[in-house]
């Protein structure tokens, strides 16, 4: 008897699946990562398909939804789906965080709130995450409930205040403001990116700059971004101390695009505007401005004058101080 229903339990969520325009390699990768689809009946599947439409995820999106974790179709509805769907609203400001969250990271879904949920808010908001800004943390970055806070987030933590950002709630300010960057290894990317940045001067000041106002330039790798930022840098005609002066005013350099950023800027600042390429070292947010927007026009209405300036005088305000600055409005 248990083998007939099992069988036709089987069956049925197997037409569910063709239904939704699943196909059969799908399915059974589906079957093989999670089991108890065996047990799962058409009407409880189709359920919880329709509840996870109802809150906002897109129709189109959802076979992908299932198919990253078919376990939510397992779960109970109002036992388990609705309470967790809940306790996630209560964490978000807008509308659709919480069915983003749910299709960047389904498995969401399948933690239990009090196990998972509440030790990790508790965790943050003990390193200074304001409270409005946990949930966006956790909506914006859902993988980070199934990260433990005892052999991962921990290392984080303790690596940032090895950096020196232990005081003032600067690890959590760090952690708003890239919540992914724990999703990274200490030892494989993190302390490699730090380690490298002190290669070529940089000061441990130098780096807390990094990690609280741009903490993705520590989460890129070294051999496929950095260094090849630096060594373009280099060839430009920078020294290592230059490159840290600018890396610390503005530290995207490193990860900025060579040939859709960093090149032309230098180019036009070179060959056109005719200024000295140490120049930018006193002003790295130069690489901040629109080249064509703002670097190009401004420097075509300065050209009707004779008024020589730095590149901060010329850069660093907006277009209607600009005009008066230099008489031109």
């Amino acid at each position: 008897m248990e083998t007939s229903t099992t069988q036709n339990g089987s069956s049925s969520i197997m037409w569910f699946f063709r239904d939704k325009g699943f196909d059969d390699k799908s399915i059974s990768e589906m079957f093989k990562k999670c089991k108890r689809l065996e047990n799962v009946n058409r009407e409880s599947a189709s359920e919880n398909w329709a509840y996870l439409a109802s809150i906002g995820i897109q129709e189109r999106k959802l076979p992908s939804v299932v198919s990253k974790c078919p376990k939510i179709l397992t779960l109970a509805l109002h036992e388990k789906l609705v309470p967790t769907v809940e306790c996630l609203t209560t964490l978000g400001t807008k509308p659709r965080e919480v069915a983003s969250a749910i299709a960047k990271f389904p498995h969401i879904l399948s933690h239990s709130v009090e196990e998972k949920l509440c030790p990790l808010l508790a965790f943050f908001e003990a390193l200074g995450v304001p409270q409005k800004q946990l949930g966006k943390m956790i909506l914006l970055n859902p993988r980070l409930i199934s990260y433990s806070i005892e052999t991962k987030l921990k290392d984080i933590v303790d690596f940032l205040a090895d950096l020196g950002l232990a005081r003032d709630g600067m690890i959590g300010r760090v952690l708003v403001k890239n919540p992914f960057i724990m999703g990274y290894s200490v030892d494989k990317r993190l302390r490699p990116t730090a380690e490298f940045l002190k290669s070529f001067g940089l000061t441990e000041q130098g780096i807390q700059t990094v990690a609280i106002h741009f903490p993705e330039v520590l989460c890129r790798d070294v051999d496929k971004i950095l260094r090849p930022n630096f060594d373009f840098l280099k060839r430009s005609g920078f020294e290592d101390g230059q490159i840290a002066a600018l890396v610390t005013g503005y530290p995207p350099i490193l990860i900025k695009s060579i040939h859709n950023s960093l090149e032309p800027r230098i180019k036009f600042l070179v060959e056109v505007m005719g200024r000295r390429i140490d120049e930018v070292t006193d002003y790295p947010d130069f690489f901040r401005h629109g080249l064509k927007k703002k670097v190009e026009r401004r420097h075509k209405l300065l050209k009707q004058t004779t008024t020589d300036c730095s590149l901060s005088e010329m850069l660093d305000c907006n277009q209607k101080k600009f005009l008066l600055k230099f008489g031109l409005a």
